[in-house]
């Protein structure tokens, strides 16, 4: 089984050159890892890395994740790793016993130990303190029914990509919103969709290179709303995953917290809802914003 680490870059290279060399602690090493960025500031320092393929997309996550789909056009299977995401030595070991055990599964998603995204984030030592203070199941294999992958780590079987045509949702632009559920959904139609439990790692939830917050609360409100239309997430997720980060972000726009802009977010959910009203809503409006 060839397996190839795929990660999609921008504005983080002091990160990413951590995360790619720490890599090489995996006790099954990648037989690829393609790393696409917009510009060369996005990889500076990050060449010396042996083993790293750097190939180049318009900026956008869905781009620069369907051009490593391209790029991986010799694998079986092609792991996504946030380029802020710390894995376990065993990682790669699991996922890869994990799809031969399993030839139904399409899709698989790893255990994230601690998850930065929804917090101020974890520094480079701190994810690899939490990571060295875990402790791994004692079935390491042990595999549970999964919604979606997790965009910070998902892996695919590219068979299934090549033969159904797959591909991450360009009209998803910049953070792209939601863009893990659209595709693992797509595939979750041709087979299953695990969660790995002796796959672990840390998700540091870096706060550099995000996008404006008044343009991720529009995507809060109108991605979720364009996926139930298009047919990847059911509405009864897709109205209350709205409305769930409209009253948050309203409810913390009182007292925000240090690491969010939680009025940009809620500015962007009522523009978001007023669009949807308007009929005017589509993800790529957030590119005017």
């Amino acid at each position: 089984m060839r397996i190839a680490i795929g990660i999609a870059t921008r504005g983080r290279a002091g990160i990413l050159g951590h995360v790619l060399r720490d890599l090489g602690r995996q006790t099954r090493p990648a037989d690829r890892i393609i790393v696409c960025h917009v510009t060369p500031d996005d990889v500076a320092g990050c060449e010396a890395v042996p083993g790293v393929e750097f190939i180049t997309a318009a900026a956008g996550l869905p781009r620069q994740r369907n051009a490593i789909l391209d790029a991986a056009d010799d694998c079986d299977v092609v792991l996504f790793l946030d380029d802020d995401f710390l894995c376990a030595p065993a990682y790669l070991a699991v996922t890869e016993a994990a799809f031969a055990a399993r030839p139904d599964m399409v899709v698989a998603t790893g255990t994230v130990v601690a998850d930065g995204a929804n917090a101020p984030g974890y520094s480079l030592e701190e994810g690899a303190a939490l990571l060295a203070a875990d402790v791994p199941p004692a079935d390491a294999m042990a595999t549970a029914p999964h919604f979606n992958g997790y965009g910070c780590n998902m892996a695919f079987r590219m068979d299934v990509v090549r033969a159904h045509g797959i591909r991450v949702d360009e009209r998803l632009p910049l953070y792209a919103w939601y863009e893990d559920i659209d595709v693992t959904r797509q595939l979750g139609r041709h087979g299953a969709i695990l969660r790995l439990a002796g796959a672990r790692g840390v998700h540091l939830g870096a706060k550099s290179g995000r996008v404006a917050q008044v343009r991720l609360g529009y995507s809060q409100v109108v991605n979720p709303v364009y996926l139930a239309r298009k047919g990847t997430f059911p509405w009864n997720h897709a109205i209350p995953s709205a409305a769930r980060h409209c009253l948050a972000n309203f409810a913390r726009s009182l007292k925000p917290e240090p690491w969010a802009d939680r009025r940009g977010r809620f500015r962007g959910n009522m523009m978001g809802l007023w669009d949807l009203l308007r009929g005017r809503a589509a993800p790529e409006r957030i590119l005017e914003l």
